[in-house]
């Protein structure tokens, strides 16, 4: 009974954890250029990082590049990805509140990483 009990806890514990999580997919339909870094059009996981840091993973490239987080009230229900030009601007996340907004490009530059090889 009692391991049935914790073994139902440890369930709903790890439920809520994966449910919490801070892992997006984001889909791009054109190539795009976020903080100076050319990315691709296609299917990427994003992932925010200390709410500062936005994590694009698609395979084994990786590009990094620095964000401020808004909480909005309301809640998004499909991404949207706001360009000017090629340039991101901001991403609201589906199914959240958060609006991350991309530094310019003339900021620091962003973190581009493939097979753990770093560029600028």
């Amino acid at each position: 009974m009692v391991k049935n009990v914790l073994l139902g806890f440890a369930t709903a514990a790890l439920a809520v954890a994966s449910a919490a999580s801070s892992s997006y997919p984001v889909t791009f339909y054109q190539p795009v250029t976020i903080n100076g870094a050319q990315v691709q059009a296609g299917d990427y996981t994003l992932e925010l990082k200390d709410d500062n840091m936005a994590v694009l993973k698609q395979g084994d490239k990786v590009t990094e590049a620095p964000v401020k987080v808004k909480n909005e009230k309301e809640t998004y229900s499909h991404n949207i990805v706001r360009l000017n030009h090629q340039q991101v601007e901001e991403i609201r996340l589906a199914g959240t509140s958060k609006r991350l907004l991309f530094e310019k490009a003339d900021g620091a530059a962003a973190h581009v990483q493939k097979s753990g090889n770093a560029t600028n």
